[in-house]
């Protein structure tokens, strides 16, 4: 058994999956929270640890506290709370924020947790459920490099692909990079394959083409079959992508450079949000490209 108890703050099915992960080589899972108390309880349960309903618990419970939340809002839920926050008694403690989040927010809780005698990391993921689970996250951190040499036996066992990025704030800024690339190509294909089966054509065959020329990439692997069988079971959700397309163009504001296509994508992923349809995964941006599918 490994020596470090550790904590979880949201968990969902990417949270519940890292501790799953951490428990299966040896971790003691020692507290979980979130704001679905079914949800944490019945994991809580499954993996004998306690059901933490405050967040000063988590921390009092853990020498490490990992947190998978859904936006800089949330964020700030649960480290700046006046009642209650992951903060209290947090000396010696570290945190490590894996949600994609702003630079700002990212740093802002680095410099609290430093003050409050503890330490954070970030830990931005590009991967999805099953590498959760399988310990295989491709993970990108942020912070002082001493602080994740000290985390990294814990790391090594989440990710088969860890990397270092630099200060705090630095993953953030390539995890947000990431993203937007990833639904820009999504966006694109989407209206690729809307454009085809307006056209008539096979769109078997039209992903085959695309497969072997200049039109390939990942998502043509991972989203297309689903684009045109309607199938939307959410991996990574049209609300998260809009987020995410947020976070890029204010990153691009802030450095005075323009973006438009991220601003296209963004405006779709947001219409997807505002039509009710957040919850759907990104591959639901077909939905507004295929003719007959959207008013």
């Amino acid at each position: 058994m490994s020596s470090e108890k550790i904590g979880f703050v949201g968990v969902g099915r990417m949270g519940a999956n890292m501790a799953r992960r951490l428990k299966d080589v040896g971790y003691e899972i020692a507290a979980v929270n979130d704001v679905n108390k079914e949800a944490a309880a019945e994991l809580a349960n499954e993996l004998g640890s306690a059901h933490a309903e405050n967040l000063a618990d988590v921390t009092a419970a853990s020498d490490v506290v990992f947190t998978v939340v859904t936006n800089d809002d949330a964020m700030r839920a649960i480290y700046f709370n006046d009642g209650d926050n992951l903060l209290q008694g947090a000396g010696g403690k570290t945190f490590i924020n894996c949600a994609t989040l702003s630079p700002g927010i990212q740093k802002e809780v680095a410099d609290a947790a430093e003050a409050a005698g503890g330490g954070a990391l970030e830990g931005c993921m590009a991967s999805s459920i099953p590498q959760a689970r399988e310990g295989k996250l491709y993970l990108m951190i942020g912070g002082k490099e001493d602080l994740f040499q000290q985390m990294k036996p814990i790391l090594d066992q989440m990710s088969v692909n860890l990397k270092y990025i630099g200060d705090i704030g630095r993953a953030a800024q390539v995890k947000a990079l990431v993203n937007m690339v990833m639904n820009i190509n999504t966006a694109g294909l989407a209206e690729g394959l809307g454009l085809a089966d307006a056209l008539g054509l096979d769109l078997e065959m039209v992903c085959d083409v695309f497969s072997q020329t200049g039109a390939n990439s990942r998502v043509l692997e991972t989203d297309a079959e689903d684009m045109i069988a309607r199938d939307h079971e959410a991996w990574f959700s049209a609300e998260h992508a809009a987020k995410d397309s947020g976070i890029a163009a204010d990153i691009a504001k802030e450095a005075g450079v323009n973006l438009p296509l991220n601003d296209a994508t963004y405006a779709q992923y947001s219409k997807l949000v505002a039509d009710g349809k957040g919850d759907l995964d990104k591959s639901g941006v077909a939905e507004l490209t295929f003719k007959g599918r959207h008013p």
